[in-house]
């Protein structure tokens, strides 16, 4: 079974990354059950959605997605959609924050553009009182997203990013980044195990010791996963060192575990949901395929439905 589960995996990964296959799917439109993870393939159909999850008491962020940049014009037109995005959220008045991923706005073209769009989106935010988290994305790009990072918070206190637990060097940058607002994950890409955790077992252990290590140092914390475990260890831990309930969060995706999100936020826990959309939805849709083998069979069953 495990094997059968690693190879699944494996292929779905593979798929995330085909850029011909990504190139159908935008002509496709949201069918074959991605409807159910990405909110929508306009801001419009994207801020609904935040609207009916506000009034469940959860909270947002939403990602505008997009996997292959190759040009500065593509790079541009997503700062601009991101800069949209933060527009929409303040004139609808949703309570949501934005997540971005570097790469897609320029990260591999010129450092230079992706720290000036980086800078327009982060002014705009500021503008609004809002928040930007910068998605983390495979080890090659992780030193340069923590260095651009740190360089932009010297001017902005309202960025933060992503570490994750599968990485040996975790311990180390969680060290260095007392009083950074962090998305603490395991980690969903494929990496060597020159880099990475090849075990689950130890992967859960360094997650749990990255959580305890950032939140009593009092820097505030999001705990992006939707295992049980994970989430009543982050509990117990909160309830044994009083940690407020404002220094953290618990974070799930769109469309997975849809109830436990709500039994969180009736709990009195600050529960966000991380709302993706538009048309270049294919890798990241992949990608929730290769994470669990109940998300095939979830989409399996609806497509055989229509």
């Amino acid at each position: 079974m495990a094997m059968m589960e690693t190879t699944m995996k494996n292929f779905f990964l593979f798929l995330s990354q085909n850029k011909l296959m990504n190139q159908a799917a935008k002509k496709w439109g949201l069918r074959f059950g991605a409807n159910r993870f990405v909110a929508g393939e306009t801001i419009r159909e994207a801020i609904q959605k935040v609207q009916n999850l506000n009034e469940k008491g959860l909270v947002c962020t939403l990602d505008h997605l997009g996997e292959f940049v190759f040009s500065r014009e593509e790079a541009i037109e997503s700062a601009d959609y991101c800069v949209k995005t933060l527009d929409a959220i303040h004139q609808a008045g949703v309570n949501s924050n934005l997540s971005l991923k570097l790469t897609q706005i320029g990260l591999d073209i010129d450092i230079d553009l992706c720290r000036s769009n980086m800078r327009r989106i982060l002014d705009t935010a500021k503008k609004y009182g809002n928040f930007v988290r910068i998605d983390m994305e495979d080890y090659g790009h992780c030193q340069q997203t923590l260095d651009l990072l740190e360089e932009l918070r010297r001017d902005y206190d309202n960025v933060g990013t992503v570490i994750q637990a599968y990485l040996y060097r975790t311990e180390k940058d969680i060290e260095k980044m007392k009083g950074v607002s962090l998305r603490l994950v395991k980690g969903a890409y494929k990496e060597s195990p020159e880099v990475a955790y090849p075990d689950k077992k130890d992967v859960d252990e360094n997650y749990k010791k990255i959580i305890k290590m950032h939140l009593l140092s009092g820097s505030y914390t999001a705990i992006a996963s939707h295992d049980d475990q994970i989430i009543e260890y982050t509990k117990r831990l909160v309830e044994e060192y009083k940690i407020p309930r404002d220094q953290f969060e618990f974070q799930m995706l769109y469309g997975i575990r849809t109830q436990a999100q709500v039994e969180l936020a009736r709990q009195g826990y600050t529960m966000r949901v991380y709302v993706p959309y538009g048309n270049d939805w294919y890798g990241y849709f992949m990608r929730r395929l290769a994470e669990r083998p109940a998300n095939v069979a979830f989409v399996l069953k609806g497509m055989v439905s229509k």
